[in-house]
């Protein structure tokens, strides 16, 4: 992997459900791109080869989450990239503290 990013996609909506309804179809949206990914409870981590394909899926997320019904989408994104070479994978970072996995 030379790339990945981190995204928390925070849509305005009007309960609890509604929030976690509309990040269930971005997550959903992340799974259908095929990159490999792993979901927490603030934020999903996307990994890849492009750094331009994970910011292209970044900036999607936004529109899914719209029109999935919020009103408003606030988003937080962080990345790492190497141009030349490879960053740690997800597996590398938490792999070790995964229990019964």
């Amino acid at each position: 992997m030379s790339a990945s990013i981190a995204i928390q996609i925070l849509p305005q909506a009007d309960s609890d459900e509604e929030i976690c309804r509309i990040v269930d179809e971005v997550i959903a949206y992340i799974d259908s791109t095929g990159l490999h990914y792993e979901v927490s409870p603030f934020e999903t981590a996307i990994e890849g080869e492009n750094l331009d394909e994970l910011l292209e899926v970044a900036k999607e997320c936004q529109h899914v989450a719209a029109r999935a019904g919020a009103r408003k989408v606030s988003s937080y994104i962080k990345t790492v990239f190497r141009p030349q070479g490879e960053v740690l994978t997800i597996d590398q970072k938490v792999g070790k503290y995964r229990k019964g996995l």
